[in-house]
């Protein structure tokens, strides 16, 4: 499968500001762990396909295989609520296999987990997978933005600040 990564710059305005600015904790930070977990099984059992992380601002975005077109958003408590997961639909991706297996959520969420507290000037906003399509979103504190595939992320995580 040939490289598919897309980097895109932002807002130069933001950019240019870059370190005067530091990360402040938000309440997703205070219980990442929670919510890493949260996400991995809301891409394996619960038909999630495609979830996207809003760490400074505490939201979840969620597309469910059995209703593609339209998207979910789960803020802050909501997401966090006991039984949250409860509420949600067991699922699975029947007809259209994932491109990206369940062994690797966990790795590329303790990957997001490691962009987003290792540095308090560059750090990462907001992260998804989608595992249909095989690919990764990530917008950083530079306003930056990548999408790159699953294993292409994998290959490149020095690109990201460690050694592979």
């Amino acid at each position: 499968m040939p490289e598919r990564w897309l980097q895109i710059k932002g807002d130069p305005s933001v950019r240019a500001f870059l370190f005067e600015q530091q990360r402040v904790q938000s309440l997703f930070d205070e219980h990442l762990d929670r919510v890493l977990d949260t996400m991995q099984v809301l891409l394996t059992s619960k038909g999630v396909f495609h979830v996207k992380v809003h760490f400074s601002s505490s939201q979840l975005t969620c597309w469910l295989y059995d209703d593609p077109y339209n998207y979910r958003v789960y803020v802050r408590e909501q997401a966090l609520a006991p039984g949250f997961l409860d509420g949600m639909p067991t699922l699975d991706f029947e007809g259209h296999p994932p491109c990206i297996a369940p062994a690797r959520i966990r790795p590329i969420l303790d990957e997001f987990r490691r962009l987003r507290l290792t540095d308090r000037q560059i750090y990462l906003r907001n992260a998804s997978i989608n595992r249909i399509n095989g690919m990764i979103g990530m917008t950083f504190s530079c306003d930056g933005s990548h999408y790159i595939d699953c294993e292409d992320f994998f290959r490149r995580l020095d690109c990201f600040g460690k050694d592979a």
